[in-house]
């Protein structure tokens, strides 16, 4: 099964998409709608050309997201009806374990929930808009802007990342002190505890 990489030049509604994950970082996802919100007027369209979404067909022809999860629902809250996407894989001959199991064994999925826990592949919800959410994925997302790890493209970095703070840092001081937290992320990020992790910017000293 190679995939196909067929771009749909007709925009497919958000609501039939469906997702591949648990949570998202609802912080992440407002700022992507405060994004759109300065470009929709005048560059919209444009935008959401360059920005396809990559899905993979999967049973009875459906179609899941495997990338851009908080794009795909800032759009729908802020009632884009519909986007283009890119058509990485067609999966639709599978039956749904053995999809589910493709998936998950090239990366291509994250049943995490909101406490880091795995969970199955049916806890995984069957739309965009009932992604929950992960507060520690938002500290993530805003640790990389500020420089605290870069880019990478290892699938789910951010989440590797959240994870690691999770362990660390206390959930009620992200939920109602975020500035605190994302403090605190930031001396985390460049100690050798986080080393392992994609995009790592500390700095290593011979001890």
């Amino acid at each position: 099964m190679h995939p196909v990489r067929e771009p749909r030049i007709d925009p497919v509604p958000i609501i039939e998409l469906r997702p591949t994950q648990i949570t998202v970082g609802m912080r992440e996802v407002a700022l992507k709608r405060e994004s759109w919100r300065r470009r929709s007027e005048n560059k919209g369209a444009e935008f959401l050309g360059r920005h396809m979404i990559p899905v993979v067909r999967g049973p009875k022809g459906r179609l899941h997201i495997i990338d851009h999860h908080h794009l795909a629902l800032a759009l729908m809250e802020e009632e884009v009806e519909a986007v283009m996407v890119l058509v990485v894989a067609d999966l639709s001959r599978l039956e749904p374990d053995a999809f589910w199991i493709f998936l998950d064994n090239r990366g291509w999925m994250h049943p995490f929930d909101t406490e880091g826990k795995r969970r199955g592949y049916k806890d995984i919800p069957k739309s965009i808009r009932h992604l929950k959410d992960d507060p520690f994925r938002s500290l993530a997302g805003e640790l990389r802007r500020r420089g605290g790890f870069s880019k990478d493209t290892t699938p789910f970095s951010e989440f590797l990342w959240a994870d690691f703070l999770r362990r660390r840092i206390k959930r009620q001081l992200v939920v109602g002190k975020f500035d605190r937290a994302l403090k605190e992320a930031l001396r985390l990020a460049k100690s050798k505890d986080a080393n392992f992790l994609p995009g790592w910017c500390g700095t290593v000293t011979d001890d």
